[in-house]
């Protein structure tokens, strides 16, 4: 018999107190009051002034400014998170939004600094970099002018900071808060028209239920409820591209996907070479695993809503949250006791809020907060395999973000297309915990089905998102898309990923609206094939027993953003530049399917 589902009122919820007591906290008016105070206080004594000061000057300078973004960090950390479970709650909103702009106000005031940083010559800051104050810090200054070639002047660069709030935030919050209060109308299976008002993290669930009439309603009910809020949905997606588009022109950004790139601090052609291997692979890899699922299925082919259904002789088995506790921590210490160490730190100490609840982004995150507090985990447990597995990604995430903390606030955080290395590998070894312990072989072909979906999901859907968002973006100094515009570049792009396995059809179409990527990080979505690609590609390494993996991976976490992926890379004998490095991660996939067909 399958377990129960896990109670929401058996998961854990965050404790946010190590941050602050709440939102009237004297610790939180404090802070607000010494970074308004401190970053008057900095402008006064360094603004005009870089450029003449040593090396040790310049140290002392970045120091200070450190400590300024670290205190507006913890700040913000605190409003984001508050926020991410109360999102229907207006008070909370209205918290949130203040708070943003109270911190707006004051970042204005350091904003000259790595304006005026980036308008240092070469010369003479090679110079201030030898004293080992300020090379300390070389790391996040050759990070900061990797974008000089795109800064404006002051002015504008002011004008565009303070209007965030009221052009580019302001639509993202207008999102997350109408998603938020959505409730999608599923009719559930039986006699009687039964209707259940139902969340989107909920809804988004049930397409995962093993009764197809479950799925069906839930796909029915999805579409139905964005095709409600289809104009809202399409006014805030091409209000967004537009702003990006004039933005990037003033910037003199040659694509649109060209600023991701330099935040990511990864080469246009390695982008192309990784987004150019999944596509020619899309044949051998997702439309081969879901003609294999459409036979077990006993179909030509499957529903949309198919897509991530378990397969027919999955018993549904469902984890409790000492399960996948459990599992996950017992994994992580099998490839080392200092990883589950810290990922234990998670449960005991209460940094990870897990029940699903109306009002609370459907999504899961680690925020990684400051490096003088530590992470939190965020997600929606429902008890099923791929919960564990969410678990276990966002606890990668975790156990970064604290090795990398050492590095401080400025050059702790790691570009996307790496942020995802640490996620993804933990996933890779629950599952192979999962798979090693599993005595069945139908259970077994049901944990390697599960895999190859969730990789599918990474990569192959990922790729996918980022080629409509290529496509939409490129669309859109033309004039505004329509949603039937936008719905028809998301039914080309889903056919070509999933390929003639599926039929598709209208419960499908406004699909794309309910993607937070698209609209609060343009170009995020490749960062995960990345990780996934090169986490295969890493682990394959780790299998061939490479002498000192298990240190250099640590050192790899532990250097957060100070290094690039060629230098992280190098000591596995791996290069991201290579076609070869690509195919071999895909490769891992492509093994997996392999090894299901066999079981047929």
């Amino acid at each position: 018999m399958p377990k129960p589902k896990a109670k929401k009122t058996d998961l854990p919820r965050w404790n946010l107190n190590d941050l602050y007591a709440g939102p009237k906290s004297a610790k939180l008016k404090a802070d607000l009051a010494w970074t308004e105070a401190e970053s008057k206080k900095f402008r006064k004594a360094y603004e005009g002034r870089l450029k003449g000061l040593d090396g040790q000057g310049l140290g002392r300078a970045i120091a200070r400014y450190e400590k300024i973004a670290e205190r507006i960090g913890k700040i913000m950390s605190y409003g984001h998170l508050l926020h991410a479970t109360n999102m229907s709650d207006t008070a909370v909103s209205v918290f949130f939004q203040t708070l943003q702009e109270r911190v707006t106000d004051i970042s204005t005031e350091t904003l000259f600094f790595s304006l005026e940083l980036n308008r240092i010559g070469d010369g003479v800051l090679k110079r201030q970099l030898k004293h080992p104050k300020s090379a300390h810090y070389a790391p996040w200054v050759r990070d900061v002018r990797v974008f000089r070639d795109h800064q404006l002047s002051d002015e504008a660069e002011k004008l565009l900071h303070e209007k965030s709030l009221t052009s580019h935030n302001a639509w993202i919050r207008l999102f997350g808060e109408t998603m938020a209060d959505i409730r999608f109308s599923v009719e559930k299976p039986g006699k009687g028209k039964r209707i259940k008002e139902m969340t989107l993290a909920d809804t988004l669930n049930m397409l995962s239920d093993k009764k197809p009439a479950v799925r069906k309603q839930a796909a029915k009910a999805l579409n139905a409820g964005l095709g409600k809020n289809i104009r809202t949905f399409t006014l805030i997606t091409n209000t967004l591209a537009k702003d990006k588009e004039i933005e990037d022109q003033w910037r003199r950004y040659p694509e649109p996907q060209s600023y991701r790139n330099l935040s990511n601090q990864v080469e246009d052609e390695v982008v192309a070479a990784l987004v150019g291997s999944v596509r020619k692979n899309y044949t051998n890899l997702s439309h081969r695993y879901y003609k294999l699922k459409a036979k077990w299925f006993g179909v030509r082919q499957l529903n949309t809503w198919d897509r991530n259904a378990p397969l027919p002789e999955d018993s549904d088995r469902r984890f409790s949250w000492d399960e996948a506790k459990s599992t996950v921590l017992s994994a992580y210490g099998g490839f080392a006791p200092e990883m589950a160490s810290i990922a234990k730190q998670f449960f005991d100490k209460r940094w990870i809020d897990a029940p699903p609840e109306a009002g609370k982004d459907s999504g899961a995150f680690s925020h990684s907060t400051v490096p003088s507090v530590h992470p939190y985990v965020m997600m929606n447990f429902h008890g099923k395999a791929r919960d564990v597995m969410t678990l276990a990604h966002e606890l990668g995430h975790g156990v970064h973000q604290v090795l990398a903390a050492k590095q401080g606030a400025l050059m702790s955080d790691t570009p996307l297309t790496l942020a995802e290395t640490a996620s993804v590998f933990g996933e890779m070894l629950t599952f192979r915990k999962m798979l090693e312990t599993e005595k069945s072989a139908k259970r077994r072909r049901i944990l390697l089905a599960g895999k190859v979906e969730d990789m599918m999901n990474t990569v192959i859907r990922q790729i996918a998102f980022h080629c409509f968002e290529e496509q939409v973006h490129s669309e859109r100094p033309k004039g505004e898309l329509s949603a039937d515009r936008l719905g028809k570049i998301w039914m080309q792009v889903q056919r070509e990923s999933l390929g003639p396995a599926f039929k598709f059809d209208d419960e499908y179409r406004h699909f794309w609206a309910y993607i937070p990527h698209f609209l609060h990080a343009p170009f995020y979505v490749y960062a995960y094939a990345f990780g996934d690609c090169l986490v295969n590609s890493l682990y394959d390494v780790f299998q061939s027993g490479h002498p000192g993996f298990e240190k250099k991976y640590f050192d790899m976490l532990k250097a957060g953003g100070t290094l690039r992926h060629k230098e992280l890379l190098a000591p596995f004998g791996l290069d991201a530049s290579d076609p070869a490095f690509w195919n071999r991660g895909l490769s891992v996939i492509s093994g997996f399917i392999d090894e299901l067909e066999e079981t047929l």
